[in-house]
C-alpha cells in the first residue's frame, strides 16, 4: 500500500515535528469549533508522546501515514464544507 504522505506537502510528511505541530494546530481549530480544545489536544498529544521512543521505521511509517490520513480527512471535511460538497471516499 503507497504512503498517503505523498498527498502532503513533503515538508510536511517527511518531518514528524512539523507533522506534530500541524496536527495541534487541527486540534485546536477543531476544538475551537466544538468547545473541547483541551481534550483534542491533550489526545494528540498522548499520542506522540506514548510512540516517541519508536524506533522500528515500519511503525514509524505507519504511525506517520495514519497522522496524514486524519489531516487529509479533515482537509477533506473543510473544503466539503465551503463548498458545500459532500466528498466520499
Amino acid at each position: 500500500m503507497p504512503s498517503l504522505q505523498k498527498a502532503l506537502p513533503p515538508e510536511l510528511a517527511d518531518n514528524a515535528l512539523r507533522l506534530y505541530r500541524e496536527c495541534l494546530r487541527r486540534a485546536k481549530f477543531i476544538g475551537s469549533q466544538q468547545h473541547n480544545t483541551g481534550l483534542l489536544v491533550s489526545m494528540v498529544r498522548q499520542q506522540f508522546k506514548k510512540n516517541m521512543h519508536e524506533t522500528d521505521p515500519e511503525k514509524i511509517q505507519k504511525m506517520k501515514d495514519d497522522a496524514a490520513r486524519g489531516l487529509i480527512n479533515h482537509i477533506i471535511y473543510e473544503s466539503g464544507k465551503m463548498t458545500g460538497r459532500k466528498f466520499s471516499g
